[in-house]
């Protein structure tokens, strides 16, 4: 009994942990990151906006990727104008899954320096004359830091990078 009781209690603090550790969806610091994800992503990544890219990733970037390893800014920034931006032809796409995207603020001395944001994304390739195919679903978590008071991306891990097929294969009732 007293085991079940501990076990209880556990599930209980993380359950709590998980939804109310959350930044309210409405509040502040939410929409700013949203609004920072979607510049990341819509204008840098989608549009290959490299300057923009660059302005907001910290000077010690760091990429962990469950496929690519690990890249610095350098390295990051180098792979993204080679593997991202130089295909015209199949230009990759990402969007955001609607619905997944939580943020957790990081304190220090009850200051907030930075949040942790994490969600779902979906990679998609566009051609010419055809219409955007999915290609990839995975999950992402970002730590955003507050430098001269502008949200800087400073690390990212992508991971658990499924094509849609396993992804849904997986994701089904057993």
């Amino acid at each position: 009994m007293n085991h079940n009781l501990s076990i209880s209690g556990i599930l209980f603090v993380f359950f709590c942990y998980a939804v109310l550790g959350q930044v309210p969806n409405d509040s502040a610091l939410f929409i700013q990151l949203k609004k920072s994800d979607s510049l990341l992503f819509e204008q840098g990544f989608n549009q290959c906006n490299i300057p923009l890219i660059e302005k907001l990733i910290t000077d010690d970037f760091e990429f962990y990727h469950d496929k690519k390893g690990i890249q610095n800014r350098n390295e990051f920034l180098t792979g993204f104008k080679e593997s991202i931006c130089s295909n015209t032809d199949k230009k990759p796409i990402r969007k955001l899954v609607q619905g997944s995207l939580n943020v957790f603020r990081l304190k220090n001395n009850g200051a907030t320096y930075g949040p942790i944001q994490k969600g779902m994304h979906l990679f998609y390739i566009k051609e010419s004359n055809k219409k955007p195919y999915i290609t990839n679903i995975a999950q992402f978590s970002s730590v955003w830091i507050l430098q001269n008071g502008e949200w800087k991306l400073s690390r990212v891990l992508s991971y658990d990078h499924l094509e849609p097929n396993k992804y849904f294969k997986a994701s089904l009732p057993r």
